[in-house]
C-alpha cells in the first residue's frame, strides 16, 4: 500500500468485507512490537458482557466502549 499525502491508506475491499466495515465505522489502531494493528471495535456492550458471563473467562472491556454504548442507546 502507498501512503497518500494526508497520511491515509485504503483498507482493501476484501478486508473491509471480511470485517464488515462500512464508511463511517470506527477502527482501533494499536502499535505492536513489529508494526501497526487495525482492529474492529466491539459494537455491542451487551454482547461483550454476555460473552463474559457465558465464557467463565475474564474478558477485558475498555471503559469508553461501555460508556459510548450507553450514550448511543440512552443519549
Amino acid at each position: 500500500m502507498k501512503i497518500g499525502p494526508k497520511g491515509q491508506v485504503v483498507i482493501p475491499k476484501a478486508f473491509r468485507n471480511c470485517l464488515g466495515l462500512q464508511p463511517g465505522n470506527k477502527v482501533i489502531f494499536k502499535l505492536t512490537g513489529e508494526g501497526l494493528l487495525l482492529e474492529k471495535p466491539r459494537e455491542d456492550a451487551v454482547a461483550v458482557f454476555k460473552e463474559i458471563a457465558t465464557s467463565g473467562k475474564s474478558v477485558r472491556v475498555k471503559p469508553h466502549e461501555y460508556v459510548e454504548q450507553l450514550e448511543e442507546r440512552y443519549g
